[in-house]
């Protein structure tokens, strides 16, 4: 508490409400409270996914494409086999982009990163490939 010698040149009287606390008051909380957080994020596998056919494809598509990749690395050294290390090229290739677009898929990734737009890159890859196999 202040003295009467302490107060002299003030002007004004101080409120002895807190500025917090009364409902009239402008200042409210703005921060949320803390909740505990999921350590994985929400990451779920999503089986309806893997179940449905653009899955199934998915699936087979990283099993034949590391089919092939195993099978290319069989072959020792070929001096004039261009085509070889192209078809190695591409089976690794394919092997790990479509692994990561079906870990994304079925972990349900691609709704946490909605900035891509996720069909165009699917059938860009799926043209990719054909392309690459003609």
């Amino acid at each position: 508490m202040r003295t009467t010698e302490e107060t002299e040149g003030f002007d004004c009287e101080a409120s002895n409400t807190s500025m917090i606390s009364g409902a009239s008051s402008p200042y409210q909380p703005t921060t949320e409270p803390v909740h505990a957080r999921n350590v994985l994020g929400g990451i779920r596998c999503d089986l309806e996914y893997l179940r449905s056919h653009f899955g199934i494809l998915k699936v087979l598509e990283v099993v034949l494409s590391l089919i092939s990749f195993i099978c290319i690395e069989t072959i020792m050294m070929c001096s004039v086999c261009g085509g070889v290390y192209f078809f190695e090229f591409v089976s690794c290739s394919a092997f790990v982009v479509t692994g990561v677009l079906l870990l994304f898929f079925s972990l349900n990734l691609h709704i946490k990163v909605p900035q891509i737009n996720w069909s165009i890159t699917v059938r860009t890859e799926v043209d990719i490939w054909t392309f690459a196999a003609s």
